[in-house]
């Protein structure tokens, strides 16, 4: 896989709407997954700017950035994404980050590892999964007929879709993660949602989880609608071969405890983090 950088110069930052807050030694990357955007770390990143240069970003899919840069065939799998996260990194001359990778993006990082992993020290992968279709010997959560009805009701009307997918993904009610969600997912692009969706629900990056050669921790809910608990365990016996990750279940359920729960979440990335 290339590490080729799609952009000119400089503007993948202004493209992708990096930015650095903080002034720490380290760098921090907070990578965003589907339908979000770096406003999903809003809680995290006023704390850890007092300890880390933190790094934040939208991906190519996001609302917030011109739909002209996203391409239908460079995106169709991961190594596009990895890709721009390489070139991002790069152009902010950062390295040896902890990366925290938040769904898609736990693979994303995963991938862009395997070819640059001097760019990074610790991947913390939350709610991320390798595949989410059943295969045999491995349950990812999906049939393919469940993402088949999946794409034809984005298809077939988006914003009806989103208003019945975010309170499944986000699963704890009342709370304001759920706008905050539908907002985000909701000013996507379809066509763009769609394409990103087929991406991510029918990828299988099992592969590339024993090439990973970094110390790696698994964050994941007790309770997930997207990503099975079991998935963890199987990403825990894969990565580097088993030995180089851990595992952290939080006692919650739901997809997002970045915005759910961000107090427990916190208190878990410190000890990663070494913050006393």
């Amino acid at each position: 896989m290339s590490m080729g950088c799609n952009y000119v110069g400089e503007g993948i930052v202004k493209a992708l709407n990096a930015h650095v807050y903080g002034n720490g030694t380290q760098a921090l990357v907070l990578a965003h997954g589907f339908g979000s955007d770096q406003t999903v770390w809003h809680y995290l990143v006023p704390y850890f700017a007092c300890f880390f240069k933190v790094v934040v970003f939208d991906f190519v899919f996001s609302a917030n950035v011109d739909p002209k840069f996203y391409d239908f065939n460079r995106y169709s799998n991961f190594t596009g994404y990895a890709q721009d996260l390489v070139c991002l990194l790069d152009h902010l001359q950062v390295s040896k980050t902890f990366y925290v990778g938040h769904s898609m993006s736990a693979m994303i990082g995963c991938l862009a590892a395997t070819k640059r992993p001097q760019l990074f020290q610790h991947l913390i992968l939350l709610s991320g999964s390798p595949r989410y279709l059943n295969a045999k010997g491995y349950y990812g959560g999906f049939e393919r007929w469940e993402l088949n009805e999946i794409f034809k009701q984005m298809d077939q009307n988006f914003s009806r879709w989103v208003e019945n997918f975010v309170p499944a993904a986000v699963g704890v009610n009342g709370t304001s993660a759920i706008h905050e969600f539908e907002y985000s997912l909701g000013r996507m692009k379809p066509k763009i949602a769609l394409s990103v969706a087929k991406t991510v629900f029918l990828s299988d990056l099992r592969p590339v989880l024993e090439r990973v050669t970094l110390p790696s921790t698994i964050i994941q809910s007790e309770k997930d609608p997207i990503v099975p608990k079991s998935v963890a365990v199987y990403m825990k016996t894969k990565l580097g071969g088993g030995g180089l990750a851990k595992v952290r279940i939080l006692k919650t359920q739901g997809h997002f405890p970045q915005l759910t729960v961000y107090p427990l979440l916190l208190e878990v990335l410190k000890r990663l983090l070494h913050i006393n």
